[in-house]
């Protein structure tokens, strides 16, 4: 059930009646865990399982590629969004003003393009990053429908997030698709947001043995003791996913966070997502979380090949469209152990291990590659942080059984399934990873599934593939488009054309600005949907960069997170303006046209592109025998600058900002200190000739030196201290 943190009431009543409903129309009982404290994130376990017998009550769904199927679920869900909620959004985004874009909307006959997004990985960043993108293009957001790209959120059909962008994505989702400002910075009522100024790992600072820090480690070792105690194996991934969901889930504020006056998000589970009231009443794409699968056994700590299995978690189930598995299991018994879709232990069944905050650690679990268990280390953390999760990694091994340390343990629901083609068919457990582990951080898979026939794909970008800046430079599209042309040819549809590599992504500048792929398909229907790709860049108007943070920087003070959204935003609705700093005015209509233009082939004959979309194209698409150029994007500052520096921080950014100043003093000084040695050494040999002349006289004269009668009876030297200091106790 969802929970609704203290004062978090508008919906509540909403809510009781949908669950009620849910129940009621549901075909067997479900019961819910409680969220009333940290131990709920404990499963369920020897809950009577369906009858297998029955097909419509099998917990496995096997499919082909070449005969894909979707949950009947998914697809209803998808179909009445878009008749009752879809039509409306569109018309009021793109209007009835023909002029605008240059289209008779009535044209289209109500066929209008199948939108998805993804949100790719990177941490707090990618999160944030996705927060001010997503403001940028949602019809609440004021200045975002006035420049006329806010209503592309309220279009969309299909929500993918991985790793940080999973994060965000169970956030819109638990908190009842608020506002970006409203659930990252709070409201100033019912929402206290993110509270990313308090870390994520260490929340009460280095010292680990504070009492803060002590409550809230112990906190989430009471979790995992309780999962560990229903018989379920659990992992450094556990503690965090509970980490995880203090920050993005909806039951901790500044006032109870190192308590346990409430759950702090446990007992909220993924599969419960169809029960929260703007999901019944479809205001809500279908969201979609990526995880990788390390095949079992092989303990792997670097990059996945691209053959291993990729899996997709929505709230209906744990699926796999890859073809060498092509199957999929009801979520919300995962945590069972089946063999060829029946329980292994008789009848008895596991409920609630799809936590959701468990659903986020998965997709973000990336211990496998920077653990070393030889050495006791944690690599790309810093040394406080990493220090934080061995502390708590050490206290979990003492205290509960562990399988895997380094990745999310998952009961095998696939074991005997597809055993010819499923690398880990013969298998009791799925070690699932982060899911940009094969190289792919953008979760472009479920969005290019042929059976749900995507016609267009925006990309939130906040990847960091520069190792400098930290920018993006398509490495995530370039693995997934190989991908998709090889070993998901048979499942998945095609990548529009993109730069042959990363040099040539950041050589057009196609990495640093919004840029259209698949503009001009040669087929129709197309061969591949139209991508929309909107990278996390440097600001147009040269400003310093505050976005390009690190992938392992766990936490931003409250000034940062507003700059930083700020500036997402303001790239978001701002397009650019080729060989200038200033924003595109007719961004907006462009980001229209590209939207919209998938359903000029959904028409009899096909409807022309208009002429202003046309010019449109012409800026934003990529064309690769026409490629743009970086040099079109001038002024832009490429190295990040910390906007409120903490600490010795605060140090390092007093010498950038003022580097050509304090080097223009210190050459002064040395000029300086040059004329003063130079006079000191002129002054020396003139001092030495003159002592040379008075030497010759007082060589005759040393004995009779009047000094020297008192020098064989020396006085001492006495002091008076004064009187305020004349003791020392």
């Amino acid at each position: 059930m969802f929970f609704l943190a203290p004062g978090r009431r508008p919906f509540l009543s909403t809510l009781v009646v949908a669950c009620l409903v849910s129940h009621a129309a549901s075909q067997e009982p479900t019961s819910f865990p409680s969220q009333n404290s940290v131990t709920d994130y404990a499963p369920s376990t020897n809950v009577e399982c369906p009858d297998f017998s029955i097909q419509s009550q099998s917990l496995i769904r096997v499919f082909t590629p070449e005969n894909q199927t979707l949950h009947p679920d998914e697809v209803s869900y998808v179909s009445q969004r878009a008749s009752l909620v879809l039509q409306d959004a569109w018309q009021s985004w793109l209007g009835t003003n023909e002029s605008k874009h240059g289209y008779n909307l009535p044209a289209f006959q109500g066929n209008y393009p199948k939108v998805g997004m993804a949100i790719p990985g990177g941490g707090l960043r990618a999160a944030l990053y996705g927060a001010g993108c997503l403001s940028g293009l949602d019809a609440r957001n004021d200045s975002a429908k006035a420049a006329g790209t806010g209503g592309l959120l309220q279009v969309t059909s299909y929500l993918s997030g991985l790793s940080g962008g999973s994060w965000i994505t169970g956030s819109m989702y638990f908190n009842n698709w608020p506002t970006m400002d409203d659930m990252v910075l709070g409201n100033g009522g019912d929402m206290e947001g993110w509270l990313l100024d308090i870390n994520l790992v260490s929340p009460d600072g280095v010292d680990l043995i504070s009492d803060n820090n002590q409550a809230f480690f112990g906190s989430i070792l009471w979790s995992i003791m309780a999962k560990a105690a229903q018989g379920i194996d659990t992992s450094l991934t556990d503690p965090w996913a509970r980490m995880i969901s203090y920050h993005f889930l909806n039951q901790t504020n500044r006032a109870n966070f190192f308590t346990n006056d409430t759950a702090h998000g446990a007992g909220q589970l993924w599969s419960n997502i169809p029960l929260i009231p703007a999901y019944q009443q479809f205001q809500t794409p279908f969201p979609i979380i990526v995880a990788d699968s390390r095949p079992v056994g092989s303990n792997l700590t670097t990059v996945l090949s691209p053959d291993s299995t990729v899996f997709e978690i929505t709230p209906l189930e744990l699926a796999s469209y890859d073809p060498n598995l092509s199957a999929g299991m009801n979520l919300s018994r995962a945590g069972t152990h089946l063999s060829n879709g029946k329980a292994v232990n008789g009848s008895a069944c596991v409920t609630g291990f799809d936590q959701a905050g468990f659903i986020m650690g998965s997709s973000a679990s990336l211990f496998n590659q920077i653990l070393d268990f030889a050495r006791n280390t944690i690599s790309e953390f810093s040394q406080s942080d990493g220090a934080a999760i061995l502390y708590v990694l050490s206290r979990q091994l003492k205290e509960v059984r562990t399988r895997a340390d380094d990745v999310a343990n998952w009961p095998n629901p696939f074991n005997g399934i597809k055993n010819t083609t499923f690398q880990d068919s013969d298998e009791e457990w799925l070690e699932l990873i982060d899911g940009a582990s094969n190289q792919e951080n953008i979760p472009y898979g479920p969005l290019f599934v042929r059976e749900r026939g995507l016609d267009v794909i925006v990309t939130i970008e906040g990847s960091s593939d520069d190792p400098i800046n930290n920018w993006p430079n398509g490495t995530g599209p370039l693995f997934s488009a190989k991908r998709q042309s090889t070993i998901l040819r048979s499942s998945h549809q095609q990548f529009p054309p993109i730069p042959q590599d990363a040099q040539s992504f950041v050589d057009t500048g196609v990495n640093a600005r919004a840029t259209f792929f698949g503009c001009d398909p040669t087929q129709s229907p197309p061969e591949y949907p139209l991508v929309i790709y909107l990278p996390n860049a440097p600001p147009i108007n040269g400003d310093d960069p505050v976005t390009n943070t690190a992938t392992f920087t766990l936490s931003y003070t409250r000034k940062h997170q507003e700059i930083f959204l700020s500036q997402v935003h303001t790239n978001t609705i701002s397009g650019f303006t080729p060989n200038a700093n200033i924003p595109d005015p007719n961004f907006g209509t462009c980001l229209q046209c590209a939207a919209i233009d998938r359903g000029r082939f959904k028409v009899t004959p096909n409807i022309a592109r208009s002429a202003i979309c046309k010019q449109c194209f012409q800026q934003y698409c990529f064309d690769p025998e026409n490629p743009p150029s970086r040099s079109e994007l001038p002024g832009r500052k490429q190295v990040f600058v910390d906007p409120d520096p903490q600490g010795l921080g605060k140090v390092d950014n007093f010498f950038t900002k003022n580097m050509s100043a304090l080097i223009g003093g210190l050459v002064g000084l040395v000029v300086f200190l040059g004329f003063l040695i130079g006079g000191l050494f002129w002054w020396r040999k003139r001092k030495s000739a003159r002592q040379q002349a008075y030497k010759r006289v007082n060589d005759f004269h040393e004995d009779d030196a009047p000094w020297q009668r008192y020098s064989d009876h020396p006085h001492e030297e006495t002091y008076e201290m004064p009187t305020h200091r004349s003791s020392l106790s």
